[in-house]
């Protein structure tokens, strides 16, 4: 496909360059071989890259309103490229995408935010924001099927992680179990801390399950369900309601156990377990 923009059709003697905003009336779309190529824009995250040939690279997005969307950066390897670092994962962008028939191509990119530069110099939460876009990459399947829950919740996160709340930084692990519980719950597989996951009785209840869906009651308790501690459980609560005032204070040993329930649950409930949360530093 021939990427340029044509601004009419006595005026189209060269292909503008697909990174520049059509400036008049008749600049209506981007050439392909075969004339017009649709397009379209959306806010996404980068959720990953990989190398396509010598100078291309395949990015993985989450869209606020196409969903997720894999599409061909052309050139995006060469050090002259003018997407720069912009399509470089955790990067928040307003993107534009020339239809194509396999994979969509960028066509611009516009950068937003860059929520990787206060983790770079960080490589606990570098991995912690690693395990948030695989994860997101995971729930959110379909391509091009809209999951604007998920596309907040991710948004939020990445913020959350570099810049803390609006009350202070928490620990990475924190936001990272928070974020996990949400995205879970978002997409059909919200753990329970309150009432008994298989019969509904109210608790609390001391017994977890990942397999079961959370708290257990002792008449459901199956074999192996641990027994953390009633912090723990208040605390996860907390995380998954978005409730961070009742974060504050909450001991290493408690964080640690949630940790530990949070990876146990996720893991259980994926087809196969995160690559990344393997290399997550919790301590």
């Amino acid at each position: 496909m021939r990427i340029g923009w044509k601004r009419g059709r006595d005026s189209g003697k060269r292909g503008r360059d697909p990174g520049e905003r059509c400036a008049g009336p008749g600049c209506f779309a981007v050439l392909g071989d075969n004339g017009p190529v649709p397009t379209y824009r959306d806010q996404a995250v980068v959720l990953r890259t990989h190398k396509l040939g010598e100078a291309d690279r395949i990015i993985t997005l989450l869209c606020r309103d196409h969903g997720k969307v894999r599409a061909v950066a052309r050139g995006v390897r060469r050090t002259s490229s003018k997407f720069g670092a912009r399509l470089e994962p955790y990067s928040h962008i307003d993107v534009q995408f020339a239809t194509g028939r396999s994979l969509d191509v960028v066509t611009q990119a516009v950068s937003l935010h860059q929520y990787a530069r206060p983790l770079v110099g960080d490589f606990g939460r570098w991995t912690m924001g690693q395990v948030m876009v695989e994860t997101a990459d995971r729930l959110v399947a379909e391509e091009k099927e809209p999951a604007l829950a998920q596309y907040r919740l991710l948004l939020g996160a990445l913020r959350t992680l570099g810049h803390g709340t609006p009350d202070g930084m928490r620990p990475g692990s924190m936001v990272l179990d928070a974020y996990l519980l949400r995205a879970m719950a978002i997409s059909g597989y919200a753990p329970s801390f309150t009432a008994c996951a298989v019969c509904g009785e109210p608790g609390p209840h001391r017994a977890f399950s990942p397999a079961s869906g959370g708290s257990v009651c002792v008449s459901c308790r199956p074999p192996g369900a641990t027994r953390p501690r009633p912090e723990t459980l208040a605390l996860l609560g907390s995380l998954l309601t978005g409730d961070w005032k009742a974060t504050r204070g909450v001991p290493d040993v408690v964080l640690r156990e949630a940790d530990e329930l949070t990876s146990a649950f996720v893991t259980w409930h994926l087809d196969r377990g995160l690559r990344s949360l393997m290399h997550v530093d919790w301590s």
